[in-house]
């Protein structure tokens, strides 16, 4: 995997959707590039939903868990949006864990 960050922007105006998506290393310092992203395209249309899709990336546990904060409160953290504005952001993250596979009984 690819520790440096790539990041591409879908934009659909007509739907009011825009999807950035992830490629490489997130960690709580390459987060912020994320955030940046995603502010700028929540500032394109009032009312945009952001996907924010990163199942191709390799996801530090306590990056994830700022991510999936934002998207619980709709804002993007204060350092990166003073003003606040509302944001609603889904993450698309890959299955961390699958469950265990069911044991098989003997007969």
């Amino acid at each position: 995997m690819n520790s440096k960050l790539n990041i591409v922007v879908r934009v659909d105006l007509d739907h009011a959707k825009a999807q950035v998506i992830a490629k490489g290393h997130i960690t709580i310092h390459s987060i912020n590039a994320i955030y940046v992203v995603a502010k700028r395209a929540n500032s394109i249309k009032g009312g945009l939903d952001l996907e924010l899709d990163i199942s191709h990336a390799l996801v530090d546990d306590e990056a994830l868990e700022m991510l999936h904060a934002a998207s619980e409160t709709r804002h993007l953290p204060a350092k990166i949006d003073p003003q606040q504005a509302p944001c609603t952001i889904s993450v698309l993250a890959e299955r961390r864990h699958r469950p265990a596979p069911a044991a098989r009984l003997a007969a």
